[in-house]
Protein backbone atom coordinates (compact mmCIF):
# COMPACT_ATOMS: atom_id res chain seq x y z
CA UNK A 1 0.00 0.00 0.00
CA UNK A 2 3.45 0.46 -0.21
CA UNK A 3 12.45 11.42 -2.12
CA UNK A 4 13.63 15.56 0.14
CA UNK A 5 12.21 17.99 1.98
CA UNK A 6 9.49 20.66 1.26
CA UNK A 7 10.93 24.10 2.19
CA UNK A 8 10.12 25.62 5.66
CA UNK A 9 7.37 27.21 4.43
CA UNK A 10 4.82 26.12 1.53
CA UNK A 11 4.23 28.71 -1.02
CA UNK A 12 0.74 27.97 -1.14
CA UNK A 13 -1.39 25.18 0.05
CA UNK A 14 -2.08 21.84 -1.51
CA UNK A 15 -5.60 21.32 -1.80
CA UNK A 16 -7.92 18.55 -2.17
CA UNK A 17 -7.48 19.45 -6.01
CA UNK A 18 -4.34 20.82 -7.72
CA UNK A 19 -5.22 24.57 -8.53
CA UNK A 20 -4.76 24.22 -12.24
CA UNK A 21 -6.65 21.77 -13.04
CA UNK A 22 -2.49 -25.18 -17.95
CA UNK A 23 0.82 -25.91 -20.15
CA UNK A 24 3.24 -22.91 -20.44
CA UNK A 25 3.67 -21.30 -24.04
CA UNK A 26 6.09 -18.84 -25.98
CA UNK A 27 5.17 -16.93 -29.08
CA UNK A 28 8.37 -16.11 -31.34
CA UNK A 29 10.49 -13.27 -30.00
CA UNK A 30 9.73 -9.86 -31.09
CA UNK A 31 12.04 -6.57 -31.46
CA UNK A 32 14.57 -6.45 -28.45
CA UNK A 33 14.03 -9.95 -27.45
CA UNK A 34 10.86 -9.72 -26.53
CA UNK A 35 8.06 -12.86 -25.77
CA UNK A 36 4.93 -13.87 -24.64
CA UNK A 37 4.63 -16.23 -21.89
CA UNK A 38 1.44 -17.77 -20.74
CA UNK A 39 -0.85 -21.05 -20.38
CA UNK A 40 -2.34 -22.21 -23.63
CA UNK A 41 -4.39 -25.45 -24.24
CA UNK A 42 -3.25 -28.63 -25.35
CA UNK A 43 -2.75 -29.10 -28.63
CA UNK A 44 -1.41 -26.02 -30.47
CA UNK A 45 1.53 -25.35 -32.53
CA UNK A 46 3.60 -23.35 -30.42
CA UNK A 47 6.48 -24.36 -28.56
CA UNK A 48 5.68 -25.63 -25.03
CA UNK A 49 7.11 -26.14 -22.06
CA UNK A 50 5.79 -27.31 -18.20
CA UNK A 51 4.71 -24.68 -15.44
CA UNK A 52 5.79 -25.27 -12.11
CA UNK A 53 2.28 -24.98 -10.95
CA UNK A 54 0.90 -26.95 -7.48
CA UNK A 55 -1.67 -29.23 -7.96
CA UNK A 56 -2.80 -28.51 -4.41
CA UNK A 57 -3.44 -25.05 -2.65
CA UNK A 58 -1.68 -26.49 0.66
CA UNK A 59 0.00 -24.01 3.13
CA UNK A 60 2.96 -25.90 3.84
CA UNK A 61 3.71 -26.95 0.09
CA UNK A 62 3.47 -23.02 -0.56
CA UNK A 63 5.87 -22.06 2.07
CA UNK A 64 9.06 -21.49 1.34
CA UNK A 65 12.49 -23.25 2.63
CA UNK A 66 13.73 -20.30 5.22
CA UNK A 67 17.44 -21.82 3.77
CA UNK A 68 16.42 -20.93 0.58
CA UNK A 69 16.60 -17.07 1.33
CA UNK A 70 20.53 -16.17 0.99
CA UNK A 71 20.69 -15.40 -2.22
CA UNK A 72 20.57 -11.29 -2.52
CA UNK A 73 19.69 -8.81 -4.70
CA UNK A 74 21.83 -7.93 -8.30
CA UNK A 75 24.41 -5.44 -8.13
CA UNK A 76 23.01 -1.74 -8.18
CA UNK A 77 23.37 -0.43 -11.83
CA UNK A 78 22.32 3.27 -13.25
CA UNK A 79 20.22 4.21 -15.59
CA UNK A 80 21.67 4.63 -19.50
CA UNK A 81 18.18 6.68 -20.33
CA UNK A 82 15.92 9.24 -18.01
CA UNK A 83 12.90 11.62 -18.91
CA UNK A 84 10.12 12.96 -18.07
CA UNK A 85 7.08 12.46 -20.56
CA UNK A 86 3.90 14.71 -20.19
CA UNK A 87 0.76 12.44 -19.73
CA UNK A 88 -2.24 15.06 -19.03
CA UNK A 89 -2.84 18.95 -19.40
CA UNK A 90 -1.72 18.79 -15.31
CA UNK A 91 0.49 16.05 -15.28
CA UNK A 92 4.17 15.01 -15.70
CA UNK A 93 5.66 11.76 -15.25
CA UNK A 94 9.36 10.90 -14.25
CA UNK A 95 10.18 8.00 -15.92
CA UNK A 96 13.86 6.17 -16.26
CA UNK A 97 15.73 2.96 -18.26
CA UNK A 98 18.52 0.90 -16.84
CA UNK A 99 19.91 -2.67 -18.08
CA UNK A 100 20.38 -4.13 -21.21
CA UNK A 101 18.75 -1.61 -24.11
CA UNK A 102 18.15 -4.53 -26.45
CA UNK A 103 16.90 -6.88 -23.39
CA UNK A 104 12.98 -7.84 -22.10
CA UNK A 105 11.36 -4.83 -21.11
CA UNK A 106 10.07 -5.08 -17.66
CA UNK A 107 7.71 -2.24 -16.27
CA UNK A 108 8.30 -1.61 -12.24
CA UNK A 109 5.03 -0.39 -10.36
CA UNK A 110 5.83 1.43 -7.17
CA UNK A 111 4.01 1.14 -4.36
CA UNK A 112 1.61 3.52 -2.14
CA UNK A 113 0.06 5.01 -4.13
CA UNK A 114 2.03 8.09 -3.80
CA UNK A 115 5.45 6.30 -2.62
CA UNK A 116 7.83 7.04 -5.94
CA UNK A 117 10.46 4.93 -7.09
CA UNK A 118 14.02 4.15 -5.68
CA UNK A 119 17.17 2.90 -7.03
CA UNK A 120 16.92 -0.38 -4.80
CA UNK A 121 13.65 -1.02 -7.51
CA UNK A 122 15.95 -2.32 -9.96
CA UNK A 123 17.90 -4.70 -7.91
CA UNK A 124 15.25 -7.75 -8.40
CA UNK A 125 16.18 -8.09 -12.31
CA UNK A 126 19.34 -9.54 -14.20
CA UNK A 127 20.39 -6.10 -15.88
CA UNK A 128 22.27 -8.37 -18.55
CA UNK A 129 18.65 -10.03 -19.75
CA UNK A 130 16.21 -7.03 -18.89
CA UNK A 131 15.29 -3.47 -19.73
CA UNK A 132 14.17 -1.99 -16.59
CA UNK A 133 11.85 0.73 -16.58
CA UNK A 134 10.99 2.69 -13.77
CA UNK A 135 8.71 5.63 -13.44
CA UNK A 136 6.82 7.67 -10.55
CA UNK A 137 3.15 7.72 -10.51
CA UNK A 138 0.98 10.95 -10.67
CA UNK A 139 2.17 13.09 -8.06
CA UNK A 140 4.70 11.22 -6.71
CA UNK A 141 8.56 11.23 -6.77
CA UNK A 142 10.10 13.54 -8.93
CA UNK A 143 6.91 13.61 -11.23
CA UNK A 144 5.01 16.96 -10.85
CA UNK A 145 2.97 18.63 -10.14
CA UNK A 146 4.19 17.22 -6.33
CA UNK A 147 1.30 15.44 -4.38
CA UNK A 148 -1.45 16.54 -6.70
CA UNK A 149 -4.58 14.89 -6.72
CA UNK A 150 -6.36 16.62 -9.89
CA UNK A 151 -6.90 13.48 -12.44
CA UNK A 152 -4.98 11.23 -10.00
CA UNK A 153 -7.01 8.19 -10.46
CA UNK A 154 -6.54 4.50 -10.76
CA UNK A 155 -7.67 4.73 -14.53
CA UNK A 156 -5.56 7.74 -15.07
CA UNK A 157 -2.21 5.50 -14.38
CA UNK A 158 -3.29 2.59 -16.13
CA UNK A 159 -3.34 5.00 -18.95
CA UNK A 160 -0.14 6.20 -18.33
CA UNK A 161 1.50 3.23 -18.30
CA UNK A 162 0.17 2.76 -22.01
CA UNK A 163 1.48 6.36 -22.73
CA UNK A 164 4.30 5.20 -21.65
CA UNK A 165 4.76 1.73 -23.02
CA UNK A 166 4.16 3.73 -26.53
CA UNK A 167 6.48 6.37 -25.73
CA UNK A 168 9.71 4.19 -25.63
CA UNK A 169 8.42 1.96 -28.31
CA UNK A 170 7.84 -1.45 -26.44
CA UNK A 171 5.35 -3.56 -28.00
CA UNK A 172 4.99 -5.41 -24.31
CA UNK A 173 6.57 -6.45 -21.50
CA UNK A 174 6.49 -8.09 -18.18
CA UNK A 175 4.69 -6.17 -15.52
CA UNK A 176 6.01 -6.41 -11.72
CA UNK A 177 4.20 -4.96 -8.33
CA UNK A 178 3.89 -4.82 -5.19
CA UNK A 179 1.53 -3.66 -2.71
CA UNK A 180 0.00 -0.63 -3.98
CA UNK A 181 1.92 -1.89 -7.17
CA UNK A 182 0.37 -5.19 -7.07
CA UNK A 183 -3.17 -3.43 -7.15
CA UNK A 184 -2.27 -1.61 -10.54
CA UNK A 185 -0.16 -3.84 -12.17
CA UNK A 186 -3.91 -6.26 -11.69
CA UNK A 187 -6.14 -3.14 -12.80
CA UNK A 188 -3.36 -2.85 -16.20
CA UNK A 189 -3.05 -6.41 -17.14
CA UNK A 190 -6.66 -7.13 -17.05
CA UNK A 191 -7.46 -3.61 -19.18
CA UNK A 192 -4.41 -4.59 -21.35
CA UNK A 193 -4.04 -8.64 -21.39
CA UNK A 194 -1.95 -8.68 -25.10
CA UNK A 195 1.14 -5.89 -23.44
CA UNK A 196 1.85 -8.26 -20.66
CA UNK A 197 4.54 -11.23 -21.15
CA UNK A 198 4.53 -12.19 -17.32
CA UNK A 199 3.86 -11.01 -14.02
CA UNK A 200 5.36 -11.15 -10.56
CA UNK A 201 2.69 -9.56 -7.75
CA UNK A 202 4.35 -9.01 -3.86
CA UNK A 203 2.36 -8.19 -1.20
CA UNK A 204 -1.50 -8.17 -2.38
CA UNK A 205 -4.01 -5.46 -1.96
CA UNK A 206 -7.12 -5.57 -3.63
CA UNK A 207 -8.45 -2.20 -1.94
CA UNK A 208 -11.41 -4.18 -0.75
CA UNK A 209 -13.28 -2.48 2.66
CA UNK A 210 -11.93 -5.29 4.87
CA UNK A 211 -8.36 -5.03 3.64
CA UNK A 212 -8.87 -0.77 4.20
CA UNK A 213 -10.58 -1.19 7.83
CA UNK A 214 -7.76 -3.63 8.76
CA UNK A 215 -5.35 -1.42 8.42
CA UNK A 216 -6.90 2.06 9.14
CA UNK A 217 -9.65 1.43 11.42
CA UNK A 218 -8.23 -0.59 14.31
CA UNK A 219 -7.41 -4.10 13.52
CA UNK A 220 -3.48 -4.16 12.46
CA UNK A 221 -3.24 -2.01 16.28
CA UNK A 222 -3.70 -5.24 18.32
CA UNK A 223 -0.31 -5.99 16.35
CA UNK A 224 1.53 -2.77 16.73
CA UNK A 225 -0.19 -0.58 19.72
CA UNK A 226 2.94 1.59 20.08
CA UNK A 227 2.68 2.90 16.44
CA UNK A 228 -1.46 2.79 16.35
CA UNK A 229 -1.68 5.71 19.09
CA UNK A 230 0.08 7.95 17.38
CA UNK A 231 -1.52 7.74 14.58
CA UNK A 232 -5.04 7.60 16.03
CA UNK A 233 -4.64 10.95 19.04
CA UNK A 234 -4.01 12.78 15.87
CA UNK A 235 -7.44 12.40 15.46
CA UNK A 236 -10.06 14.36 18.02
CA UNK A 237 -12.66 11.25 19.31
CA UNK A 238 -15.87 12.53 17.92
CA UNK A 239 -14.14 11.32 14.60
CA UNK A 240 -12.66 8.21 15.12
CA UNK A 241 -15.34 6.12 13.66
CA UNK A 242 -13.63 6.65 10.12
CA UNK A 243 -9.77 7.54 10.00
CA UNK A 244 -9.78 7.75 6.49
CA UNK A 245 -12.26 10.12 6.35
CA UNK A 246 -10.71 12.24 9.49
CA UNK A 247 -7.45 12.03 7.80
CA UNK A 248 -8.78 13.38 4.21
CA UNK A 249 -9.87 16.36 5.97
CA UNK A 250 -6.67 17.20 7.30
CA UNK A 251 -4.25 16.27 4.13
CA UNK A 252 -6.78 18.40 1.92
CA UNK A 253 -6.40 21.15 4.34
CA UNK A 254 -6.00 25.01 3.33
CA UNK A 255 -3.10 24.96 6.23
CA UNK A 256 -0.23 23.65 4.91
CA UNK A 257 0.94 23.08 8.80
CA UNK A 258 -2.25 20.94 9.42
CA UNK A 259 -1.23 19.22 6.30
CA UNK A 260 2.24 18.30 6.38
CA UNK A 261 1.56 16.76 10.37
CA UNK A 262 -1.29 14.62 9.21
CA UNK A 263 1.05 13.79 6.29
CA UNK A 264 4.14 12.61 8.60
CA UNK A 265 1.29 10.36 11.61
CA UNK A 266 0.02 8.73 8.19
CA UNK A 267 3.19 7.78 7.01
CA UNK A 268 4.62 6.77 10.09
CA UNK A 269 2.29 4.67 11.19
CA UNK A 270 2.50 2.28 7.73
CA UNK A 271 6.60 2.60 7.82
CA UNK A 272 6.87 1.61 11.54
CA UNK A 273 4.72 -1.68 10.33
CA UNK A 274 6.00 -2.77 7.16
CA UNK A 275 8.81 -5.07 8.52
CA UNK A 276 8.72 -7.92 10.49
CA UNK A 277 11.23 -6.88 12.53
CA UNK A 278 10.93 -2.80 12.40
CA UNK A 279 13.15 -1.24 10.02
CA UNK A 280 15.04 2.12 11.21
CA UNK A 281 15.70 3.48 7.67
CA UNK A 282 12.32 2.64 6.52
CA UNK A 283 11.01 4.51 9.62
CA UNK A 284 13.13 7.68 8.95
CA UNK A 285 10.84 7.91 5.83
CA UNK A 286 8.40 8.99 7.85
CA UNK A 287 10.11 11.80 8.64
CA UNK A 288 10.94 13.72 5.33
CA UNK A 289 8.10 16.59 4.40
CA UNK A 290 8.38 16.21 1.07
CA UNK A 291 7.81 12.24 0.92
CA UNK A 292 5.21 11.74 3.37
CA UNK A 293 2.99 14.81 1.97
CA UNK A 294 2.86 12.51 -1.61
CA UNK A 295 2.82 9.59 0.12
CA UNK A 296 0.03 10.26 2.97
CA UNK A 297 -2.08 12.54 0.64
CA UNK A 298 -2.22 10.71 -2.61
CA UNK A 299 -2.58 6.91 -0.63
CA UNK A 300 -5.76 8.41 1.14
CA UNK A 301 -7.30 10.11 -1.66
CA UNK A 302 -7.07 7.00 -3.37
CA UNK A 303 -8.47 5.11 -0.11
CA UNK A 304 -11.42 7.31 0.31
CA UNK A 305 -12.41 6.94 -3.52
CA UNK A 306 -12.57 2.69 -3.16
CA UNK A 307 -9.39 2.09 -5.49
CA UNK A 308 -11.92 4.22 -8.51
CA UNK A 309 -12.55 0.84 -8.93
CA UNK A 310 -16.33 0.26 -10.36
CA UNK A 311 -17.13 -3.07 -7.27
CA UNK A 312 -15.42 -4.66 -4.14
CA UNK A 313 -14.11 -7.28 -5.60
CA UNK A 314 -13.68 -5.99 -9.20
CA UNK A 315 -10.23 -7.16 -9.68
CA UNK A 316 -10.80 -10.64 -8.41
CA UNK A 317 -13.77 -10.97 -10.50
CA UNK A 318 -11.48 -10.13 -13.69
CA UNK A 319 -8.90 -12.45 -13.73
CA UNK A 320 -10.35 -14.61 -16.20
CA UNK A 321 -8.55 -11.94 -18.64
CA UNK A 322 -5.00 -12.65 -17.43
CA UNK A 323 -5.87 -15.88 -16.18
CA UNK A 324 -3.31 -17.34 -19.26
CA UNK A 325 -0.49 -14.96 -18.58
CA UNK A 326 2.20 -16.77 -16.19
CA UNK A 327 2.37 -15.18 -13.10
CA UNK A 328 4.50 -14.84 -9.64
CA UNK A 329 2.15 -14.13 -6.08
CA UNK A 330 5.08 -14.00 -3.40
CA UNK A 331 3.42 -12.90 0.43
CA UNK A 332 5.07 -12.21 3.51
CA UNK A 333 3.15 -14.83 6.12
CA UNK A 334 3.07 -12.03 8.26
CA UNK A 335 2.58 -8.79 6.60
CA UNK A 336 0.41 -6.56 8.69
CA UNK A 337 0.09 -3.88 5.94
CA UNK A 338 -1.59 -5.99 3.34
CA UNK A 339 -2.65 -9.76 5.19
CA UNK A 340 -2.42 -12.53 3.53
CA UNK A 341 -5.88 -12.97 3.33
CA UNK A 342 -5.92 -10.89 0.05
CA UNK A 343 -3.04 -12.93 -1.27
CA UNK A 344 -5.03 -16.17 -0.33
CA UNK A 345 -8.09 -14.77 -2.36
CA UNK A 346 -6.38 -14.39 -5.21
CA UNK A 347 -4.75 -17.33 -5.15
CA UNK A 348 -7.88 -19.45 -4.95
CA UNK A 349 -9.39 -17.57 -7.99
CA UNK A 350 -5.99 -17.82 -9.78
CA UNK A 351 -4.72 -21.43 -8.75
CA UNK A 352 -2.70 -21.19 -12.09
CA UNK A 353 -0.18 -18.48 -10.78
CA UNK A 354 2.75 -20.18 -8.74
CA UNK A 355 2.37 -18.97 -5.46
CA UNK A 356 5.11 -18.54 -2.40
CA UNK A 357 4.60 -17.75 0.89
CA UNK A 358 7.34 -16.21 2.74
CA UNK A 359 6.62 -18.04 6.80
CA UNK A 360 9.31 -15.23 8.23
CA UNK A 361 8.57 -12.02 7.01
CA UNK A 362 6.16 -9.30 6.54
CA UNK A 363 5.33 -6.74 4.31
CA UNK A 364 8.59 -5.21 2.71
CA UNK A 365 9.89 -6.33 -1.02
CA UNK A 366 13.22 -5.48 1.35
CA UNK A 367 12.60 -8.54 3.60
CA UNK A 368 15.44 -11.08 2.87
CA UNK A 369 13.36 -13.72 2.31
CA UNK A 370 10.66 -11.39 -0.16
CA UNK A 371 13.68 -9.60 -2.06
CA UNK A 372 14.89 -13.90 -2.53
CA UNK A 373 11.64 -14.62 -3.83
CA UNK A 374 11.19 -11.98 -6.28
CA UNK A 375 14.43 -12.02 -7.76
CA UNK A 376 13.64 -16.29 -8.26
CA UNK A 377 10.41 -14.99 -10.33
CA UNK A 378 12.07 -12.75 -12.29
CA UNK A 379 14.61 -15.17 -13.28
CA UNK A 380 11.47 -18.04 -13.75
CA UNK A 381 10.71 -15.73 -16.06
CA UNK A 382 13.63 -14.64 -17.61
CA UNK A 383 14.96 -18.72 -18.17
CA UNK A 384 11.34 -19.48 -20.03
CA UNK A 385 12.25 -16.27 -22.31
CA UNK A 386 15.60 -17.98 -23.31
CA UNK A 387 13.99 -21.34 -24.68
Amino acid sequence: MIIGRLPHALASPLRAHCPTPPRLSRTPPGGRGLGRLHLQAEGTRRRCCRASVSSAPAAARMEMDPSEVKKGLYAQVEPYDTGFLKVSDVHTIYYEQSGNPQGHPVVFLHGGPGAGTSPGNRRFFDPEFYRIVLFDQRGAGRSTPHACLEQNTTWDLVADIEKLRGHLDIPEWQVFGGSWGSTLALAYSQTHPDKVTGIVLRGIFLLRKKELDWFYEGGAAAIFPDAWEPFRDFIPEEERNCFIAAYSKRLTSSDPTVQIEAAKRWTMWEMMTAHLIQNNDNIKRGEDDKFSLAFARIENHYFVNKGFLPSDSYLLDNVDKIRHIKAFIVQGRYDVCCPMMSAWDLHKVWPEAEFKVVPDAGHSANEVGIAAELRSATEKLRDMLRK
